[in-house]
């Protein structure tokens, strides 16, 4: 396989391209040279993926078996557009990471890959989408552009041809969000541990490696379709993950479980002060049998917690990106809450 990775150089990207390079396929990554590194091994061609010149050169590069999209993520539809309809030419596949965001019913709803997608053209701008400043409702700015992005991939490729990825979210060696190592460093600092909601309540983060391996499967595959990238429905819970934290950084942490009532009373960033946690009906509901039967395979959290740790101790260091400050309760916060549980 000669494979063409639109990125490569950090998380999601540079797994897919460590990942092909490990299966014996050429691989050929485009991308900025702003953040990250390119495995060993990949050639690399340096471009703006709105630059339709950089495009045009890139084209001359290939043919590829198959493009695989992992640096779209802040991109408008129709700059996907004009990148896919440039590659389509040399290139046998796309495979489009998106996200469950793109569904109109996440988080508040359960989700199967046949739920109700956004509207979102394939030719949007970066301003299709956004909502009034007094807009009080869900925020679906984000998902209408990823929809409208997943539109674009299929006008150019073709339903046969292009593959739509939608993971929930995604954990694992090289995290930049910074969800998992703030769980496993609050885990390092032990005492009363605050831990959120329900201990039973399920969740379905996917690891980043998982996410690559199934990428590279469908660009393989002679089909095209829509999956959905996350773990199995209730294999697996909030203690189950924190209890991994706790466990596999040797802390003495333990856990205070608190309602969801006490933390939204003290007004808890749902998401971002204590990751992962959200109330909502749907968000830990989607259903991924589609992408099962075709491949998937889901590592247990277990080990995604304990790579990741063995990444941080190792000296590794994430791609800088703002949504890192977003994570984590702060110390005065926690302590006031968990002297609220008296316990």
């Amino acid at each position: 396989m000669r494979i063409l990775v639109l990125g490569g150089s950090w998380f999601l990207g540079r797994a897919v391209a460590r990942a092909a390079l490990d299966r014996g396929w050429e691989v050929t990554v485009f991308n900025r040279g702003r953040s990250g590194a390119v495995p060993e091994g990949a050639r690399t061609v340096r471009g703006d993926r709105t630059v339709a010149a950089d495009l045009a050169r890139l084209a001359g590069e290939g043919p590829w078996d198959a493009v695989v999209d992992t640096s779209a993520s802040e991109m408008a539809p129709r700059d996907v557009l004009a990148g896919a309809r440039l590659l389509e030419p040399v290139a046998g596949r796309y495979v489009y990471i998106s996200t469950v965001n793109a569904y109109r019913g996440w988080p508040d709803e359960p989700l199967t890959e046949d739920s109700e997608v956004l509207d979102g053209p394939p030719d949007a701008d970066a301003e299709y989408g956004r909502l009034p400043e007094d807009w009080d409702g869900p925020d679906w700015y984000y998902g209408r552009q990823k929809a409208g992005a997943e539109r674009a991939v299929t006008a150019a490729f073709g339903e046969d041809r292009a593959v739509v990825l939608r993971p929930g979210v995604i954990l694992g060696p090289g995290e930049y969000v910074g969800r998992l190592p703030w769980w496993l460093n609050r885990a390092v600092r032990g005492g009363r541990m605050l831990a959120p909601g329900a201990p039973d309540k399920p969740i379905q983060p996917i690891d980043v490696r998982d996410v690559a391996t199934f990428a590279l499967d469908q660009g393989a595959a002679d089909r095209g379709g829509a999956y959905n990238c996350v773990a199995p429905i209730g294999r697996e819970t909030m203690s189950d993950l924190l209890t991994a934290c706790v466990l596999t950084t040797g802390g003495d942490a333990q856990l205070v479980w608190a309602p969801d009532k006490l933390l939204l009373d003290n007004d808890v960033k749902q998401w971002t002060e204590l990751p992962l946690w959200r109330t909502h009906a749907g968000v830990w509901k989607i259903d991924s049998t589609r992408a099962q039967a075709a491949g998937l395979v889901c590592r247990p959290l277990s080990e995604t917690v304990t790579d990741t740790w063995a990444w941080l101790s190792d000296g590794g260091t994430p791609v800088q990106h703002p949504r890192w400050a977003e994570h984590g309760i702060s110390q005065e916060k926690e302590a006031v809450i968990l002297a609220a549980l008296g316990r």
